[in-house]
């Protein structure tokens, strides 16, 4: 998405597509629809890709469902074991990130993610049958190394598809999806637990069982389901996918696409991906430790376990519509720096509540207003690193970075709750606060620096004369190229 600096042509009405992007691409007048193509996107791509992603946080945040219907007493965890098995899943995860985007790049979408979703599934499956923290153990690093592939991949799946200034309510759709995964996953693990005893099976063994066999069910149906690239999109008429490929051409001011290691070299190098990285790491521990406790900070709170899962629901559901408010709110203003650092306040309000008080009610309250903060917050960072870097693979490279070091902070996430410090968990919240308070700080940074590149570049233009029909001069330059504007 290109942000708007007064120095820029203020597009014609005819050019203006969706909602309020301007897509400066001549169209034939009559021939192709802007909204009804990318209508077609959001039809085709976002509710199985979005079902995929629900499938995927639902099977690596199951463990939390599970300790509460008694996996933790089961196979006789003591200390801090159970955090373990919860913290062990991001090692492999992070760093199988940027090579499983890279293999995407090369096997494509639609074999690459069926494949490491069937992975997984079977890992699942195994999990049921569990009996000494050691093989929870492993069978938590295997998860983390086949879901590796899942969220970085079809985050820059979407970025592939979509133009910048129509990226962040679909990421924020696909996103919401964690929100229904965390209100589902309570519900479910609600319904299954009452299934204890069944063929010699404990209520957690059936909520890992049932949950991996629908995951490897849909892993199968997802390779006839997926779509590639919009070269190949079939359900567009000739001109529909002209226009598409077109459009997204120019609205990366004609920039590679082609794999070149000096690509991956710029990712590695760019300043601004670790300002990214620093910005979801402190984001992504408050976040997952949402994920991950809450079912256990509700309990805390003084509300029975069974409770404490269908309690678990409504703070997911006002996440998940926050989530696509603030993602459609974010593409219509053509900003991303200013709704991120709003959640990240909301966040910290949420956490500060909790720290502070001793009302089940008004904690309750703050798990509310911490979830009205996070999802949101975590839709539109990823949609700012997807939207801020230039070229198809240093994208792809620059997403997997951030995701992958960010989710190291789900490490940190496992250990901030520890049983000793149950029920007020100060420790923990007070931890989610000071992680917020960073991200606040580096979220201004990061907004100041890329006004700073923006002036920057409007000076070099101006300066050296470059006109907009020079994109072929800077094809290989990424978003260091002076026509390429960052999106605030």
């Amino acid at each position: 998405m290109s942000s708007v600096t007064s120095d820029e042509k203020v597009p014609s009405e005819s050019s203006v597509a969706v909602g309020e992007l301007p897509y400066d691409v001549a169209l034939e007048k009559g021939e192709v629809d802007p909204r009804k193509v990318l209508r077609k996107l959001d039809w085709r791509l976002l509710p199985f890709v979005s079902l995929l992603y629900l499938l995927s946080f639902l099977d690596r945040t199951n463990i939390g469902n599970a300790k509460v219907a008694g996996l933790a007493a089961d196979l006789h965890l003591t200390g801090l074991q159970y955090n373990l098995c919860s913290a062990i899943f991001f090692i492999p995860y992070c760093f199988f990130e940027v090579p499983s985007n890279l293999a995407m790049k090369i096997m494509k979408p639609s074999r690459w993610i069926p494949i490491i979703m069937f992975c997984w599934g079977i890992v699942m499956i195994s999990m049921a049958f569990v009996k000494s923290f050691g093989g929870l153990l492993t069978a938590r690093i295997f998860l983390g190394m086949t879901e590796a592939g899942l969220f970085p991949g079809v985050t820059f799946y979407l970025c592939i598809w979509y133009p910048r200034g129509a990226q962040a309510q679909r990421v924020g759709l696909f996103l919401s999806a964690a929100t229904v995964a965390g209100a589902f996953g309570g519900l479910l693990a609600f319904a299954i637990e009452k299934m204890d005893g069944i063929r010699g099976l404990r209520g957690w063994s059936w909520i890992f069982l049932l949950e991996g066999i629908l995951t490897a069910v849909v892993a199968i149906i997802s390779y006839f389901a997926m779509y590639d690239y919009p070269e190949n999109a079939t359900f567009l008429s000739d001109a529909e996918r002209t226009w598409l490929i077109e459009t997204l051409r120019k609205d990366n001011t004609n920039l590679s696409k082609n794999f070149k290691w000096k690509f991956l070299r710029q990712a590695l190098a760019d300043v601004h991906s670790y300002l990214l990285i620093g910005i979801y790491l402190f984001l992504l521990i408050p976040t997952y430790a949402f994920a991950l406790f809450l079912p256990t900070i509700i309990n805390g709170l003084g509300f029975s376990s069974s409770n404490a899962q269908l309690l678990s629901i409504p703070p997911y559901v006002v996440g998940g519509v926050s989530t696509i408010v603030i993602g459609m709110l974010s593409d219509r203003l053509r900003m991303r720096g200013p709704f991120i650092l709003g959640g990240l306040i909301s966040a910290l309000i949420g956490y500060v509540i909790l720290y502070a008080t001793k009302s089940p009610g008004a904690g309750y309250a703050g798990t509310v207003i911490a979830a009205l903060g996070l999802f949101p917050s975590v839709a539109c960072i990823l949609a700012w690193a997807g939207g801020n870097m230039g070229g198809e693979v240093k994208r792809g490279v620059v997403i997997a970075m951030v995701i992958g070091f960010g989710n190291l902070g789900g490490v940190a996430s496992s250990f901030i709750y520890r049983p000793q410090d149950s029920p007020r968990y100060h420790p923990g919240h007070g931890t989610d606060i000071g992680c917020l308070c960073v991200a606040i700080i580096l979220c201004v940074i990061t907004m100041v620096e890329f006004h700073r590149q923006n002036v920057k570049k409007a000076a070099q233009r101006e300066r050296d004369g470059i006109t907009d029909d020079r994109t072929s001069e800077f094809v290989d330059m990424g978003d260091a190229s002076p026509l390429y504007r960052y999106t605030l």
